[in-house]
C-alpha cells in the first residue's frame, strides 16, 4: 500500500466526471476572441474539462460586469462545438454597491441573463456566489428550483457559505447541493477547520477552491510565512521536477475532500503545465509539515 497521498485521477461534479484541477476565469475578459480561445483551448490540451466563471468577473475591464460570460459566449459562438465539450460553472449574486441579491426575482433574472450572454441554454452548475443576509434561504431555493427544472441549470452549488447557511438551503431545496466553492490554499487554511471540509465530505459534495496560490502570494512570498511555506513546496517542485505552483496544487488536492483548485493563470504556456500537478507525492508528513509551518504552530 502507497504511503503517499494520491489525488484521484478524475471527481464528480453536478455528475460529470471531471479531471481534479479547473481553469478559472476571474482574469479572462479584456481580450479579443482569438486571444480567449488560445487560452480555452490550452486548457483543453492540458486536460481540463471544468471551466470556472461568474456574472461578476470581467467588472474591472472596459466591458465592466458580465464581460468574462459575454467572451465566452463569443468564443461558443466563432466554434459552435465548443461548448459542448466541457462542464461549465457559473456564479451569480454579486452586484457591485449593493453588495449581495439573492431574491428569487434576482436570481431568476440573473441566470437567464448569463445563460444569454454565455449563448447557452444551461449550466452544468450554478452557484450562488455569496451568501446574502437579507435573503430568507427558502425565497433563494425556491428560484433555483424553478431554474433546475426548468433544465436551465444542471446542479446547484454555493460559493463562500458557511457549512450553517448551506445547510438551511439545503433544507429548503428538492434536490441536493453539489458544491462548496472557498478559498483554500497553504495560506488560506480556513476549510480545514470550520467545517466546510467536514460538510463536503459528509454530504458527498465537491470543493472548489479559488485562489490555490494565495492569490499570488506564493509566487512572490514576501512574508517569512510565505517564504517558509515557498521553502517547503521547493523542496517538493525540486524533488520532481515541477514547478512551485504544481506542487502547490498537489499539496491542495492531496486532502481527503478531494479540493478541485481552480488554476488562474491567462498565461497559455503556463495552463499547458497543469498537468504538472499530478507528478508529485507527499507523504502524511511531509503534508502536515506544511500545514503546521503555515499555522506557525505544531497541531496537539
Amino acid at each position: 500500500m502507497s504511503d503517499f497521498l494520491l489525488p484521484p485521477a478524475s471527481v464528480t461534479l453536478a455528475g460529470h466526471a471531471v479531471t481534479p484541477i479547473a481553469w478559472g476565469m476571474w482574469r479572462f475578459a479584456g481580450v479579443d476572441v482569438a486571444t480567449a480561445r488560445a487560452r480555452i483551448d490550452a486548457a483543453f490540451e492540458a486536460g481540463v474539462t471544468l471551466f470556472d466563471t461568474a456574472d461578476i468577473y470581467g467588472c474591472d475591464t472596459p466591458g465592466g460586469f458580465g464581460s468574462a460570460e459575454a467572451l465566452l459566449g463569443d468564443v461558443f459562438a466563432d466554434a459552435p462545438g465548443l461548448r459542448d465539450t466541457m462542464v461549465l460553472a457559473t456564479k451569480g449574486g454579486i452586484i457591485l454597491g449593493v453588495p449581495y441579491d439573492s431574491s428569487a426575482p434576482y436570481l431568476t433574472s440573473a441566470i437567464d441573463i448569463s445563460l444569454r450572454r454565455l449563448r447557452t441554454d444551461h449550466v452544468e452548475l450554478w452557484q450562488i456566489h455569496r451568501p446574502d443576509l437579507l435573503t430568507h434561504p427558502q425565497e433563494s431555493a425556491r428560484a433555483l428550483e424553478d431554474a433546475h427544472g426548468a433544465g436551465k441549470i444542471g446542479a446547484i452549488g454555493v460559493s463562500n457559505f458557511t457549512p450553517a447557511q448551506t445547510a438551511a438551503l439545503a433544507k429548503f431545496l428538492p434536490v441536493p447541493l453539489v458544491s462548496h466553492q472557498s478559498e483554500f490554499s497553504p495560506l488560506h487554511l480556513a476549510p480545514l477547520f470550520d467545517g466546510i471540509f467536514d460538510q463536503t465530505m459528509g454530504e458527498g459534495m465537491s470543493f472548489l477552491a479559488w485562489s490555490p496560490l494565495g492569490g499570488g502570494r506564493l509566487g512572490d512570498p514576501k512574508d517569512e510565512r510565505a517564504q517558509a511555506i515557498a521553502a517547503l513546496l521547493d523542496a517538493k517542485a525540486t524533488e520532481y521536477g515541477v514547478s512551485r505552483a504544481a506542487a502547490t496544487y498537489s499539496w491542495v488536492m492531496a486532502h481527503p475532500a478531494h479540493p478541485i483548485p481552480i488554476v488562474g493563470t491567462q498565461n497559455p504556456d503556463r495552463i499547458k503545465d497543469i498537468p504538472q500537478a499530478f507528478v508529485p507525492r507527499w507523504t502524511r508528513a511531509e503534508w502536515y509539515a506544511l500545514l503546521q509551518t503555515s499555522m506557525g504552530e505544531n497541531l496537539p
